[in-house]
């Protein structure tokens, strides 16, 4: 049963850290430069999820 729970765990991460990369990458890029994360989407999703 350990298992299943860390796999659904692994799952949920893996799809937030989805969802969060597709926001970050759908702000407009005026946006993105301005927040200072224009080209580290990738490194500030994964930091936002995993830690």
């Amino acid at each position: 049963m350990a298992t299943l729970t860390s796999l659904q765990s692994r799952l949920a991460k893996h799809m937030a850290y989805r969802k969060t990369l597709a926001e970050l990458r759908s702000m407009p890029q005026r946006v993105a430069l301005d927040l200072e994360v224009y080209g580290c989407e990738k490194e500030i999703a994964y930091r936002a999820i995993y830690g």
